[in-house]
């Protein structure tokens, strides 16, 4: 009687673990498990910030979104805050508990590094200047310029390499009147000395004109030594534009000014300059020194700063138009001699300066144990001011780096840049879990991705970032759509959870095509999925939520 009285409780049990499975199995179809993200960068110092980002939350909150991304300059000076600032914070944690939003900051700036180079500017990673000659005038010495580098008139077509015939000359200058779909360039082949810093500018005049206009240094293998953008607005009266490039190992390049491709409207050029420069933007730290050599009947005698000359920085670095931003051109600063040398002397000094990618981004160099602390400093504080069970690492597009020294010990001299990166993304996931040893750390994809930037000659990276590695506990927001089967396998293979960052300004459908990548090819272990926005355009906020709940990657 007990056999049989016990198959009852059996067949309950079997009832009951039946239940429990198909509960667990729809919890997977309804995809509460899936997480659904919306970045939100933002000025949380300013009111009308805030309740933007409140408003945010809340329709997020509606349409089904679970994590929140956040992100704001100042996080990387909370030192520097008042205490409004810190009311905002406050604010925003109890709002997004409130939605039940998981609050999620961006830390650790180190592709993009203004925010946090402002604490101090002499920590950009710098290219390296080898030799460049002063030479001595009264009591202090100045940049002599290469005198093999220099661009003609620009209306001489005959001593240009070539000048695009949608140009037209006039006067002392050039005109293209679009529309036309060919190119607009000027080219002309120079002869620079190796490792020196030049500096290019050229006035420019338009009229509804689009695109915008660049100008472009190549060496032999094409790859581009300036990515500074003029930032030349559709309509302008004349205006001068400046870059500054080195040249690297490089003694030819192209030089070029114009655009690609297609336009519309008119453009206007007129006197074109091109010169070898003094120290702009010159880094001073013990891993990126000075050396400044007297030449003495062909021997080179080292003078010592502080005794024969006196300090040597470039004032206006990372301060213009405020601390943490680097214009790409301004006056170099000269020598100023302590001890009097004879007028003519010629000097030979190597120094480092650091370069503007695109806009304003400036890189800081990850090999400076100064730089490191940095790091870890701001990951504490920002730990203790917003406790938080996930933190974003903002590694991403890393343009600069590998050409000055490092100081991170146990590191080999010979580490590649791929090496650096993979020490600092290491010590940086370490620094967030001393902050909450339970914490989960994300990062952004691109830097340790072969299929993305994780490459050799990627922009100014002096050497490959193919090495390039992540602890498997890190969490990767993959971004590469251009590669997403490839990108999302690679970091499979290694280990990495994943949650996708997805829409980009662009269709919210577009997210479908990631997704059908993931199920296609059976991608385990990608989490999620974010609405990422770079112009806090959020419009789609609700049907990029609904593109994805209806996808058969949510059920």
């Amino acid at each position: 009687m007990k056999l049989n009285e016990q198959k009852p409780k059996s067949k309950l049990a079997l009832y009951f673990l039946t239940f429990v499975l198909l509960c667990g199995q729809w919890r997977i179809c309804d995809g509460a498990d899936k997480e659904l993200w919306v970045y939100c960068p933002a000025n949380f110092l300013v009111d009308s910030e805030c309740e933007r980002v409140y408003e945010t939350m809340e329709r997020a909150a509606k349409a089904g979104y679970t994590h929140c991304l956040v992100n704001d300059s100042k996080f990387s000076r909370l030192g520097e805050m008042y205490s409004n600032y810190f009311d905002h914070l406050e604010e925003l944690k109890s709002k997004a508990a409130s939605l039940n939003l998981t609050l999620v900051p961006a830390c650790c700036p180190v592709g993009y590094s203004n925010d946090i180079l402002a604490l101090n500017p002499n920590l950009a990673e710098g290219l390296p200047v080898r030799r460049s000659l002063y030479r001595v005038n009264g009591d202090q010495a100045v940049h002599v310029p290469d005198p093999n580098v220099s661009l003609p008139p620009l209306a001489d077509r005959k001593q240009w390499g070539f000048i695009d015939d949608v140009f037209v000359a006039a006067q002392d200058w050039l005109v293209a009147d679009a529309p036309f779909g060919a190119h607009a360039r000027i080219m002309k082949s120079i002869k620079p000395q190796k490792f020196q810093q030049y500096h290019a500018s050229v006035w420019i005049k338009t009229e509804n004109f689009t695109p915008q206009v660049e100008i472009k240094v190549l060496d032999l293998q094409s790859h581009d030594l300036s990515y500074t953008y003029l930032n030349v607005k559709p309509t302008q009266d004349w205006t001068q534009h400046h870059i500054t490039f080195n040249s690297l190992d490089n003694d030819e390049l192209n030089f070029y000014i114009g655009v690609w491709g297609p336009k519309t409207g008119k453009l206007w050029l007129r006197d074109a300059q091109l010169e070898s420069t003094g120290a702009v933007n010159m880094v001073r730290r013990s891993t990126a020194p000075i050396r400044v050599q007297r030449i003495d009947g062909g021997n080179s005698v080292d003078l010592k700063e502080n005794v024969d000359f006196e300090t040597w920085t470039d004032s206006k670095l990372g301060q213009v138009p405020y601390s943490g931003e680097y214009e790409a051109w301004h006056e170099p600063p000269p020598i100023r001699l302590k001890r009097k040398l004879p007028p003519g002397t010629e000097l030979e000094v190597s120094y480092f300066h650091t370069h503007v990618i695109h806009e304003s981004q400036v890189c800081g160099s990850i090999g400076d144990a100064e730089f490191e602390e940095l790091l870890n400093q701001h990951i504490a504080s920002l730990g203790k001011t917003i406790p938080a069970d996930s933190y974003m690492m903002a590694h991403d597009e890393y343009r600069v780096m590998g050409w000055t020294d490092h100081s991170i010990a146990g590191l080999p001299n010979t580490a590649s840049p791929g090496d650096l990166l993979t020490h600092n993304a290491k010590v940086c996931f370490q620094a967030i879990l001393q902050s909450n040893p339970h914490a989960r750390a994300l990062i952004w994809s691109d830097m340790f991705d072969p299929h993305h930037n994780a490459i050799a000659n990627y922009y100014l990276v002096n050497g490959s970032l193919e090495s390039s590695t992540l602890p498997k506990e890190v969490v990767v927001m993959n971004w590469n759509s251009g590669k997403r089967r490839e990108s999302l396998q690679h970091f499979q293979r290694l280990g990495h959870h994943q949650i996708i960052a997805g829409y980009y300004d662009e269709s919210p459908e577009q997210i479908r095509d990631w997704l059908d990548v993931v199920m296609d090819n059976q991608i385990p272990n990608v989490d999620g999925v974010m609405y990422t926005t770079w112009v806090k355009d959020y419009g789609d906020l609700e049907a990029f939520a609904s593109s994805v709940r209806s996808h058969r990657w949510y059920k």
